[in-house]
């Protein structure tokens, strides 16, 4: 009777880690942190530039500048899909 029941309680171990280690498992501590980090230092970058007008962050990129905060901004949006 003993066995038995180490047996089940294994087999339900094991498929909850099986269930766990796929598509279902839950994100890692530090991505909802980076997440939205990448969101804000894209906007971040935009309002510096607006602000500096076009000085700051990187002159040299002039109004490119806008399209890197915008992007910046995109790969933490991009991470919301994946977030669960």
């Amino acid at each position: 009777m003993a066995r038995t029941k180490n047996k089940a309680a294994a087999a339900r171990a094991q498929q909850q880690q099986a269930q766990r280690s796929g598509d279902d498992a839950p994100n890692p501590v530090w991505f909802k942190p980076v997440m939205f980090g990448f969101m804000l230092i894209g906007l971040a970058w935009i309002i510096v530039f607006y602000l500096s007008q076009g000085l700051l962050p990187v002159a040299a990129l002039g109004s490119w500048n806008i399209l890197v905060g915008f992007g910046i901004a995109f790969i933490g949006f991009l991470m919301t899909t994946r977030w669960r």
